[in-house]
């Protein structure tokens, strides 16, 4: 665009280059995207889309450079819609990676204003400089109101007080058309008043000048903590409780809220606080939580506040008649595993999802997760008996699979990505002989939730005999019945597997474990695309009410508990962020994630450059061979575009980003390369600086979980002698729609009609033919199955039941 008098230009009449731009920006989905503005034009009397339009502009995704976007965008100027519009709409939805690419280059901020935290009482500065063709005008405001008196490039509150907390933007104006500066974030400490800490200086280091202050409380109070810190930009928060750090929304704010206490949130307590580079803790406190209980003695006793809270903490000194002591586990630890990548047999997508959301569910119940993706056999051998360290007397253990299985004579069998075609036993993991070794740990709660076919391997004749236990702690929920298949539903994003998409709305429930189950089956059952061929079926010996939610309440050995919280540990110390300096004068950023327990994200952003470099790109490059990462999928300027699909909405924008997988493989610490390239203005060529860079072993590589056999314990997870059995690959095979279930696990299709409850367009029903590019295929079969295509998402939601729903006309269905 040249000028602002382009804002009067109908979207029709926008330069090609402009238009694809615009429409992969916003193609791209989340809460900003096509979506968003369909829903904003939708309550506009000028440009009004209809439901069914927008369901029209939704179904491009399935075609192969289709986007809704672009059919958006020309239902809008075909209603008369202009650049001026659209720069409205995209400016009210706060979108301003779109607006760059629509809006006249006229204004360039060169200075951002800065988030801060300050104490009452001090002078808040925040500034925004920029230029223009003519001259520039400034105006601060507070979320959306105007800030009196700031016309001027700085914004200057003195004395600041607790209410300019809040959040800033400034808009520069030249002439018609103007800029908004990012947000600012301002934080007010209400120290000298609250704590008495008197004034400090946001000059130096990070200061922390408000402590937290230890607490004694009862099973269903409030527990409050706070702790606060100066410095700019605004610091960071992660809390932690006996070392290891929480994982809910909450614990990642100033102040931590746990609005109903339960015994197992006793504990220490402290937070880290970071600013950039630099980080530093709290003091540790202790919260005592003790149990409300009514109390009645034999005879004259007394019961002092103290021996309430000795109670809580697990002593025996307070002797209570009571009906019956609660349940509750000494530990909750789950291990979860998910194979989608096979050599030998159909790829799967669900498991992916499967494994990423009841990690995050399994931790808001305070369980040790560890989810691992795509496992040889000997790895997953090895992740069992990790999974066997961690449990004593009286834990709750949990393991979930989802994967190719099958079972034979009542024994359940997970087969490694590596299994050959067809395989034996020999070649997959037993789940009965996992839970024998748990019985002998004395765990108080055994669930097994198994997500893959049921079906008999007639390639496998053994009948293993494992002796178990007779314990009544036992709950088994398989995703299919006996000699069934378990399917997982996909489109053209990542969806869940049929089990979890039922199992995750059930699971934070604080019902018993087999109760909640039932709900889930019951649930399972009304979906009409898989009723009559999948059903959830649940076996269990448990006697007492036990439940996910029960609290945790530590057993006598302290020792032993701590040994296990630094095992469990070990797979989730990521590598600390870092800044590289180069020789030209530019400063990188190099950052870490974890989006499973065996996948590292690493990220690169430009913190600083040389005036005189105009072109500044840092990647990273030269990894280990025993990770197998494409250089195709390096670098990327999307999270998308490298594969990490789960958890792009968390990582920081505007970086070049990595996604290193199979971690578990990594034999030698993980060094790689770092790569600056840059060009000046006075030279036409590219410039390369290096450095080299080791992290150690990041997450799961500590366990050195690629070692063949580390311990006897790991071949008792199945009971058959190994003996790897290789046979060549069938050759695939292609079927037709009247295949449908034939018992040679063929790959038939879809032919029902689905309801679609909450897409976009209203309710209604699809007819059959939309399923012609559906296939299945099984989870467990033995046969030669032709695998999916690739798993390429062309669109994905923040919220997977929508995108279920909304694209259930392109839904294809796997068996397990």
């Amino acid at each position: 665009m040249s000028d602002s008098s382009d804002r009067s230009l109908n979207l029709h009449f926008l330069k090609e280059p402009v238009l694809r731009k615009l429409c992969e920006v916003l193609d791209k989905t989340n809460s900003k995207g096509w979506r968003k503005l369909g829903e904003m034009v939708g309550n506009d009397q000028r440009f009004r889309v209809s439901s069914d339009e927008m369901e029209m502009c939704s179904l491009k995704v399935l075609e192969l450079e289709g986007s809704p976007s672009r059919v958006l965008l020309r239902l809008m100027g075909d209603r008369g819609c202009t650049l001026g519009h659209l720069v409205d709409l995209l400016q009210t939805m706060g979108h301003t990676e779109a607006l760059q690419c629509v809006k006249p280059p006229g204004i360039q901020i060169l200075i951002q204003p800065q988030s801060v935290a300050i104490i009452v009482g001090h002078n808040l500065r925040l500034s925004c400089y920029a230029v223009g063709k003519a001259g520039v005008q400034f105006q601060w405001f507070k979320t959306k109101e105007e800030v009196h008196n700031s016309s001027s490039p700085d914004l200057v509150i003195s004395p600041v007080q607790l209410t300019d907390a809040g959040f800033y933007i400034c808009r520069v104006n030249c002439g018609d058309s103007f800029e908004f500066s990012q947000w600012a974030q301002v934080d007010v400490l209400n120290v000298a008043t609250s704590y008495g800490l008197g004034s400090h200086s946001l000059e130096g280091r990070l200061k922390v000048v408000i402590q937290p202050q230890g607490q004694r409380l009862l099973v269903g109070d409030s527990l409050q903590l706070e702790c606060g810190a100066v410095g700019r930009p605004i610091p960071r928060y992660q809390w932690h409780r006996n070392g290891v750090p929480l994982h809910f929304p909450e614990a990642s704010k100033r102040r931590l809220t746990i609005p109903y206490l339960l015994l197992e949130h006793h504990g220490k307590y402290r937070c880290e606080i970071c600013i950039n580079n630099e980080r530093t803790w709290t003091n540790e406190v202790d919260v005592l939580v003790g149990p409300r209980i009514s109390v009645q003695f034999s005879g004259a006793m007394e019961c002092s506040e103290d021996d309430v809270f000795a109670f809580g903490a697990g002593a025996n000194e307070l002797i209570l008649n009571s009906n019956q002591e609660p349940p509750y586990a000494t530990d909750k630890v789950a291990l979860l595993i998910g194979n989608l990548s096979y050599r030998n047999h159909p790829q799967l997508k669900a498991p992916m999802v499967d494994v990423y959301d009841l990690t995050n569910l399994l931790r808001q119940l305070n369980f040790k997760v560890v989810s691992l993706l795509d496992l040889t056999e000997s790895e997953m051998r090895n992740a069992v008996d990790e999974f066997l360290l961690l449990l004593h007397k009286g834990v709750y253990g949990l393991l979930y699979y989802a994967g190719h299985g099958y079972e034979n004579y009542g024994n359940s069998f997970m087969v490694p990505v590596d299994a050959p075609n067809p395989y034996h036993s020999a070649n997959c993991l037993c789940v009965q002989s996992i839970l024998k070794l748990m019985q002998e740990k004395e765990t108080g709660l055994n669930v097994f939730l198994l997500d893959m076919c049921r079906k008999r391997n007639i390639h496998d004749d053994t009948t293993p005999n494992i002796p178990l236990r007779v314990t009544a702690n036992i709950v088994f929920g398989y995703a299919t019945c006996q000699d069934a298949e378990a399917f997982e539903l996909s489109s053209s994003g990542f969806t869940n597997g049929v089990f979890v998409k039922f199992l995750k709305k059930r699971l934070l429930e604080d019902e018993k474990i087999t109760v909640l189950l039932d709900r889930v089956a019951e649930d399972m059952g009304q979906f009409d695309a898989t009723k009559g061929k999948q059903a959830l079926e649940i076996r269990s010996s448990l006697s007492e009410r036990r439940a996910l939610t029960d609290p945790v309440l530590p057993g006598d050995s302290s020792d032993m508990a701590l040994a296990h919280n630094r095992q469990w540990a070990k797979a989730h110390e990521l590598p600390e962020s870092m800044s590289l300096d180069f020789d030209c004068g530019a400063q990188i950023k190099l950052g870490f994630a974890a989006e499973f327990s065996n996948v590292l994200v690493i990220y690169t952003h430009i913190v600083k450059k040389p005036e005189d470099m105009f072109f500044c790109q840092a990647h990273v490059t030269n990894f280990s061979p025993d990770l197998d990462v494409d250089p195709k999928e390096m670098n990327r300027e999307t999270p998308e575009e490298t594969g990490i699909y789960l958890l792009s909405s968390s990582l920081p924008q505007h970086c070049l980003y990595t996604r290193l997988s199979s971690l578990q493989k990594l034999r030698d610490q993980l060094g790689f390369t770092v790569c600056l390239q840059g060009s000046f203005k006075a030279m036409d060529e590219l410039v390369d600086w290096t450095t080299d860079v080791n992290i150690g072993k990041p997450l799961i590589a500590r366990l050195d979980l690629y070692r063949t056999m580390r311990r006897n314990s790991c071949l008792q997870t199945c009971p058959m002698p190994h003996s790897p059995c290789h046979s060549p690959r069938a050759e695939h095979l292609h079927h037709h729609p009247q295949d449908l279930l034939s018992p040679h696990c063929s790959s038939p299709y879809l032919d029902v009609c689905e309801p679609l409850q909450g897409a976009v367009g209203g309710s209604g029903c699809v007819s059959s033919t939309l399923y012609d590019n559906c296939s299945f295929s099984r989870y467990g079969c033995t046969s030669s199955d032709s695998p999916g295509r690739a798993s390429i998402p062309i669109e994905t939601t923040d919220d997977i039941n929508e995108l279920q729903t909304v694209f259930i006309n392109s839904l294809q269905f796997n068996h397990q």
